[in-house]
């Protein structure tokens, strides 16, 4: 049984049951998404000095934290093509199922790391169903929703996200002081849902359509001449805005642990404060999901993320330039979250700029090609801010947003679909 093609509707009330057990799988699949995409984050000064049997301030916790979340992000690049791949193939319910089973799994994994390069290798492993779970996720609600609700759904969408790293917030903020690998187990949670998923959702009626006779387009066609110029806008987009915008969420809180009111903490009081950190970082995004989602409805996709990757690196600057006090940090920060709105348009903006048979192997290349690219990034900066002097590393990240909006101005200000084949941009 495949989902009815999504009708011409404005409430809520009307929506199928199909749609609505595919919003949920996607919504559910997010938020367990962004849980154990950052429950590393919390612990990895902690957990990496652990298992190399140094001091949390030895200069090589930070090289070889960086390192391993680098791995994480060239995982998450990979699984987005792979699972992008499967999605096209298998259909996106089963593969959303076959995600959320990988990250469950090799988070929960990372509880048993002896030695820093296990946690690196679970790390890339989880990280490989977190970069696929996007492209399909995405892809599931771009074929069964109203196309109108879309910069709605894509704020929703982020939202979960959101609230999977406020629940990471709390995971953390309940086991302060404890032993950092048992963070890990709660990130076998998302497993449950999956045999839910593949009772109660169908696949959809658009790919069920376009499988019917045809054959799966190779990965050499996103540089066919119909679609490269997609292509590489939204690669160069993504790789240069994840880049900055990744640095800023791995290295703000060794920022956070260098500021005076901080650094005379002890233990619990440092886990504390980097927890707060990124839940006012998460308060800030859930809020600002929803302006770029009005936004987008207002100006249109294109205007809208430009106009944010300006507002991020502006906020980057005045949070960096400068040394500020924990309580004006914690607004800063709120601030920079609300900028981070911008990648919940990406969910809804990017799949359908690619034909039905490209659509999670398109939007998942482009979205999570970037992730290398933020992988060379996180490691550059580990290296860089050795020394100590993560809000310099900070504020000259802040900068790569500049290039990424000024390519952002040659996409299409809206979304095109024409009978399973992408329109080039113009």
């Amino acid at each position: 049984m495949s989902q009815p093609a999504t009708p011409d509707i404005t409430r809520l009330r009307d929506l199928s049951p199909q749609q609505r057990r595919s919003g949920l799988a996607a919504w559910l699949g997010w938020m367990f998404d962004g849980l154990d995409m950052h429950l590393y984050t919390l612990v990895a000064t902690a957990f990496v000095a652990q298992l190399m049997l140094v001091p949390e301030s030895d200069p090589t916790v930070g090289t070889h934290g960086s390192i391993i979340q680098a791995a994480f992000l060239v995982g998450w690049a990979v699984g987005g093509a792979f699972f992008g791949r499967i999605g096209d193939v298998l259909g996106r319910s089963r593969a959303l199922t076959l995600t959320i089973l990988t990250y469950a799994c090799f988070t929960g994994l990372s509880f048993f790391a002896q030695e820093w390069w296990h946690l690196m290798i679970f790390r890339f492993l989880a990280a490989l169903g977190i970069g696929g779970e996007w492209a399909v996720g995405a892809s599931l609600l771009s074929e069964t929703w109203p196309k109108k609700w879309r910069p709605w759904i894509a704020a929703t969408l982020q939202s979960a996200v959101n609230c999977g790293v406020l629940l990471a917030c709390l995971a953390g903020w309940l086991l302060a002081g404890q032993e950092p690998r048992y963070i890990f187990l709660i990130g076998i949670l998302p497993a449950l849902i999956t045999l839910w998923i593949r009772k109660a959702v169908p696949e959809t009626e658009e790919w069920t359509q376009a499988r019917e006779g045809q054959e799966v387009p190779k990965i050499s066609a996103l540089f066919s001449p119909a679609v490269r110029g997609v292509t590489w806008r939204v690669m160069i987009i993504c790789a240069v805005s994840l880049t900055a915008h990744w640095t800023f969420l791995f290295w703000q809180q060794k920022h956070v642990l260098s500021l005076t009111e901080i650094v005379s903490l002890d233990k619990a009081g440092k886990d504390s404060a980097v927890v707060t950190g990124l839940m006012w970082i998460m308060f800030g995004s859930l809020i600002g999901n929803y302006i770029a989602g009005g936004l987008a409805k207002l100006f249109g996709y294109r205007n809208t993320i430009v106009g944010m990757m300006l507002a991020y690196f502006a906020f980057m600057y005045l949070s960096f330039s400068q040394v500020w006090s924990w309580e004006a940090t914690k607004w800063q920060f709120a601030a920079i979250g609300a900028c981070q709105g911008v990648f919940g348009l990406f969910t809804m903006c990017l799949p359908p700029l690619f034909p039905v048979l490209l659509r999670t192997t398109g939007s998942g290349f482009c979205y999570n090609i970037g992730r290398i690219v933020a992988a060379g990034g996180t490691v550059f900066f580990g290296i860089f801010v050795k020394v100590g002097d993560f809000r310099t590393a900070l504020l000259y990240a802040g900068f790569l947003f500049i290039p990424s909006a000024a390519v952002a101005i040659m996409l299409p200000s809206e979304p095109k679909e024409a009978d399973g084949v992408a329109e080039p941009v113009d």
